[in-house]
């Protein structure tokens, strides 16, 4: 006799098929009682560093245990992994593939297996944030002295190149992209902060001249893309306002450097050009026609998997970025 409300368990009562997964459940991880899980961490440190040299120092392994835990690991995959081009070595598509679930997985295990609370005051992880040079110039100071308050531990590491690169969240380990709101991304995105486009003038030149005049009669020294028209000159050129480029430079940060020592005008965003106007003495004036403002947003890497860590970075982001937010409309 079965107690009320419990299944019987006699033959034919399907208790006995109740208890424990069925048929073919969990086989991905029955399938992995095959497979070595000790390769995972060589194999992070393979994918993440590119090198076995560099990869058995990370992980304290002899380089021929390194080579030997790659030729595993290729037997394993059936992949090269690892391939080399010119002088260096370069991740083959299968081994992009594995980084982000390999990176996840293993940050997941180490704090299931820590079971260590989060705790900026005391955690000495690095920070990776991909940005313009122009961002890192008005933004990373800050988000800087945010962490010397917060996370005095935590190392900040700025990454500037190209933002929009499909690898950036993997191959770089980056933890959130600062991209003006003109780059496209395929994640979520948020306003960090707002910006605007500007007319930077030389010191010596007279102020008693209009943005406009000193757009037509002045050199310019330039932003310049390739494949890209910026949205001021566009406007300046369907205004029919003539205009003389005198130098052409690939980073923003050289435009004020250059107004600087020599003469010119220089088309730019606000939040940059005001700390240069406080240090240098360059003019500032409005864009002579009207303009959509810019924004700067953060993309948060999708695979980041600490969900306290990125709640507690992004707080902290926000924070760091109100004066900016508060010099915009000043």
């Amino acid at each position: 006799m079965t107690e009320p409300g419990n299944p019987g368990t006699h033959p034919g009562s399907g208790a006995d098929t109740a208890v424990g997964p069925g048929p073919g459940a969990d086989r991905g991880l029955t399938a992995l009682s095959s497979i070595d899980l000790n390769l995972l961490v060589p194999l992070l440190a393979l994918l993440e560093e590119r090198s076995v040299t560099r990869a058995a120092t990370r992980v304290r392994l002899s380089q021929p245990a390194m080579s030997h835990a790659l030729r595993r690991l290729r037997q394993l995959l059936g992949d090269e992994l690892l391939v080399r081009q010119g002088g260096s070595m370069i991740l083959t598509p299968r081994a992009e593939s594995l980084l982000a679930p390999v990176r996840r997985a293993l940050n997941e295990s180490s704090r299931a297996l820590n079971r260590t609370a989060f705790d900026p005051a005391t955690d000495d992880r690095t920070v990776t944030v991909a940005l313009t040079t122009s961002t890192a110039f008005v933004f990373g100071p800050l988000l800087r002295a945010m962490l010397d308050e917060h996370a005095p531990r935590m190392t900040l590491r700025l990454r500037t190149g190209d933002m929009t690169s499909p690898s950036i969240f993997t191959a770089d380990g980056v933890d959130a992209v600062l991209l003006t709101e003109g780059l496209h991304s395929p994640h979520p995105r948020e306003r960090l902060y707002d910006d605007r486009w500007v007319v930077l003038a030389s010191p010596g030149i007279p102020k008693d001249r209009t943005a406009l005049e000193l757009l037509g009669q002045e050199r310019h020294i330039r932003f310049e893309a390739t494949g890209m028209q910026l949205r001021p000159y566009e406007l300046l050129e369907r205004e029919g306002v003539a205009y003389r480029v005198g130098e052409t430079v690939s980073d923003y940060i050289l435009i004020p450097h250059f107004l600087r020592e020599t003469r010119g005008v220089g088309l730019h965003r606000f939040q940059v050009a005001s700390l240069f106007v406080q240090r240098d003495g360059l003019r500032m004036l409005d864009f002579p026609f009207p303009i959509a403002p810019l924004g700067i947003d953060v993309v948060w890497n999708p695979w980041l998997s600490d969900d306290d860590y990125r709640d507690w970075l992004r707080r902290l982001m926000l924070d760091a970025a109100a004066p900016l937010r508060e010099r915009i409309h000043s």
